[in-house]
């Protein structure tokens, strides 16, 4: 049970979260995707094998694998988010196990921010349910490019082509009014490893990809923006030091675009303009950066950029406003949220100030209608607001660029985080 792995730094990342009502098996799948894909150490699968015989149960419960909590381990749920790290020869892979519950659905926001993918599980004996319709909305609210229905616990109903077909359907029949440009439907047994990395013999049926299969090959790479040059400046580096006397670069991790050594670039909010003299990787002088590279970029002229700034290719500068209109996920348990009270925005590398203007209406996630009456915003609940801020940010639409259409909301306060925000 050595763990057989390869982290090659030039594997393609795919970042995937599981989402689905509590006991559809996710912590189990991702167990089962690591055991298989001999992912896991010999010590790790001592550790839950230890566990598994405390607790009583005949097997080993490969969903203890994630579920590090102590409440967790005792409930048998996912509370927050766990994520693991696998890689295979193909690609590296970061998952994110997000909760079922109802209460933690800002859990499942954050860790599904960043997603390639989505893996939805819709429990076989139960059909498509509340829980999955809430989870497939906030997927296709993500703007999540690629969502993967796992169909489990197909062992449950005698492996049931029928049952697949019906489930499919009635999925299909929802996904409708979604705005998700792709979606694959695999039956499982997260139980018994159906269709997770090898085919399933009791599903002859089914004739398509696995579930490791799928995520080795999706194409993902044509999901960013590579028309619009982003690139948030993090921090000028500037060694002053004999050997890189008059050094002056500009680091930070491209957004969106390609930027190449010789573009005219515009940096805003200024709006100076200047030419890339050069552009480094670490110690390594290259011709182009694209997302999601980290580089040092060099201008033809001496520029006042700092933190905060963007550099973008002229001619295609995105929008430098004050006023937001934003789809936000209130986080704060403590507090809902209030117009009266100032906030800190994060927008990339860049901060400021912000005060809510209006909020337009509250979505009610389980069937995408809009309350324009209520006010109240709490912990969980999903709503459209405006707000302006102290200094304009430069943005871009969430479903442009969902690097540069994201901003955070913190309270001065508490110095936490309350809310995430897509611009619309």
């Amino acid at each position: 049970m050595i763990a057989d792995i390869d982290y090659s730094l030039d594997s393609e990342l795919l970042r995937f979260s599981t989402a689905g009502s509590v006991d559809d098996g996710k912590s189990t799948l991702i167990g089962r995707l690591l055991y298989d894909s001999k992912s896991i150490f010999q010590d790790q699968y001592d550790a839950i094998e230890e566990s598994s015989k405390k607790r009583g149960e005949s097997g080993v419960n490969l969903a203890l694998l994630t579920d590090g909590l102590k409440a967790e381990r005792e409930q048998g749920i996912t509370i927050d988010v766990a994520y693991r790290y696998f890689s295979t020869p193909k690609r590296k892979f970061i998952i994110a196990d997000t909760p079922g519950h109802i209460q933690y659905t800002c859990n499942m926001v954050t860790g599904s921010s960043t997603s390639n993918v989505s893996l939805i599980l819709v429990d076989a004996r139960n059909g498509v349910i509340e829980q999955t319709k809430r989870h497939s909305i906030i997927s296709s609210l993500l703007q999540i490019p690629h969502l993967v229905v796992c169909i489990n616990k197909m062992d449950l109903v005698n492996y049931d082509e029928a049952v697949y077909n019906q489930v499919k359907q009635d999925y299909l029949d929802f996904a409708a009014t979604l705005h998700v440009k792709d979606i694959t439907f695999i039956p499982i047994s997260a139980l018994k490893g159906d269709n997770i990395v090898t085919p399933s013999e009791n599903m002859p049926w089914y004739t398509a990809t696995t579930l490791m299969d799928y995520l080795e090959n999706v194409k993902i790479t044509n999901d960013r923006n590579f028309e619009d040059a982003r690139f948030p400046v993090q921090y000028v580096i500037r060694p002053n030091t004999d050997e890189f006397h008059d050094f002056r670069g500009y680091a930070g991790r491209v957004a969106g675009g390609v930027l190449k050594v010789g573009d005219d670039v515009t940096v805003l909010p200024s709006g100076h303009t200047s030419k890339i003299a050069k552009i480094n990787l670490y110690k390594d002088a290259i011709q182009e950066a694209y997302p999601p590279m980290s580089v040092a970029i060099e201008l033809e002229d001496d520029v006042d950029i700092s933190r905060g700034d963007m550099l973008v290719k002229t001619g295609l500068e995105p929008q430098s406003v004050q006023d937001l209109e934003l789809m936000i996920c209130w986080f704060d348990q403590s507090s809902p949220l209030n117009q009266q009270t100032k906030y800190a925005i994060r927008h990339t590398t860049r901060e400021a100030r912000c005060v809510v203007k209006d909020i337009i209406y509250k979505l009610n996630v389980n069937d995408l209608s809009q309350d324009t009456e209520s006010k109240l915003i709490k912990m969980n609940d999903i709503a459209c607001i405006k707000i302006k801020t102290t200094t304009p940010l430069v943005i871009d639409q969430y479903s442009r660029n969902r690097i540069t259409g994201s901003v955070i909301l913190i309270d001065e306060g508490t110095n936490n985080t309350v809310a995430a925000g897509m611009i619309v």
